[in-house]
């Protein structure tokens, strides 16, 4: 279960023009490859996570859970452009001797499949079972279903998108405007941005949660308070929390990236990418979610043809896809076991836990 690296030394070619000169992959793997080689369970972490699944998906990935190392082989690689290992800002680059910093290039979610296939090779997987992610990672798995739509069995997505919204893009550059207004953005050095990382933070969490949920988990016990109020210290606890673990020109970075999501690019258009995913998928939505709204889900679903979609009741927002373990939990079981039916065209119901 330690984190292992696999270094690929050839010249990596991004979609945007630029290219890596080489290329690290931090991974992490749980459980074994069976005879068969069809145990294969992949996951794609979202925007700020890291490979170890089991340590922010804990209640659907474990030993005692759905997705478990006794029964699975699964793999989870760091995304191209973060900070756990695999190639990013802070890595050096071999020709200029330095970090990058913030002239890493731009790099798309179709870089991070093509970077994380290279893996899915280095490791003798043939097939994959199963890929799941959501938010950022979910963008992954349909880029990876429509550039190698015969790779997968079953493909399951939450609480994304097929094309990045113009109101998620406006959050992530209210986040950027925040990193650059901190001058020490520019010195390009591993500290770098970190007051204006924890401002983005604190953008950021408005568009994972929504009024409810700071209404009722912020709650103030009495109504003399002039200052120093609960939401106020969460939102700071929880950008020195990220600042902590990460680092800003890993966040444009990835936040780039995911503005740049859009299936459609090259490929006539989004509907037609979509149509060409063959993997029996199931769509996941939330019900409170206000940055990947239920009817951006909705018409994924309308437009991959063996595809259910089903709609998750949660008070937290986003971030219930994290949260809502049990729920998620009973879904995808109710999914799985027709994964030898070899059903085509299954109704798209909505349905609401």
């Amino acid at each position: 279960m330690s984190l292992k690296t696999f270094k690929y030394e050839k010249e990596f070619q991004l979609e945007g023009g630029d290219v890596l000169p080489n290329l690290e992959i931090a991974y992490n793997t749980f459980g074994k490859l069976n005879a068969a080689k069809d145990n294969v369970i992949w996951v794609c972490h979202a925007l700020t996570a890291n490979s170890n699944v089991f340590e922010w998906w804990p209640g659907l990935f474990g030993k005692k859970n759905l997705f478990n190392p006794n029964d699975h082989f699964i793999v989870c690689a760091n995304n191209l452009g973060s900070c756990y290992g695999t190639t990013g800002p802070l890595t050096i680059n071999k020709y200029t001797k330095e970090a990058w910093f913030g002239y890493f290039p731009n790099i798309t979610a179709r870089d991070m499949v093509k970077a994380h296939d290279l893996l899915r090779l280095e490791l003798g997987i043939e097939h994959i079972d199963t890929i799941i992610g959501g938010s950022q990672g979910a963008h992954q798995v349909l880029e990876w279903n429509v550039l190698q739509p015969n790779l997968f069995t079953n493909t399951i997505v939450i609480a994304t998108n097929a094309k990045h919204s113009q109101w998620g893009i406006a959050f992530n550059e209210s986040q950027r405007l925040a990193i650059k207004a901190d001058r020490t953005y520019y010195s390009n050095t591993p500290e770098g941005g970190k007051k204006g990382l924890a401002a983005a933070r604190s953008i950021a969490l408005l568009s994972y949660r929504n009024y409810y949920p700071y209404n009722e988990t912020q709650k103030e016990k009495h109504d003399e308070k002039l200052t120093d109020f609960n939401s106020a210290a969460y939102q700071r606890y929880q950008g020195d929390k990220l600042v902590n673990r990460f680092n800003a020109y890993s966040y444009i970075t990835l936040a780039n990236a995911m503005d740049s999501h859009n299936l459609g690019r090259a490929r006539v258009s989004v509907e037609r990418a979509l149509n060409q995913i063959t993997a029996k998928t199931l769509v996941i939505g939330i019900s409170s979610d206000i940055l990947f709204p239920n009817q951006e889900q909705e018409f994924i679903a309308e437009h991959i043809k063996n595809s259910e979609l089903k709609i998750i009741d949660s008070f937290y927002g986003h971030d219930g896809f994290l949260i809502e373990t049990a729920k998620l939990t009973e879904l995808i079981k109710g999914f799985l076991p027709q994964k030898n039916n070899n059903l085509k065209n299954i109704n798209k119901k909505l349905i609401t836990l």
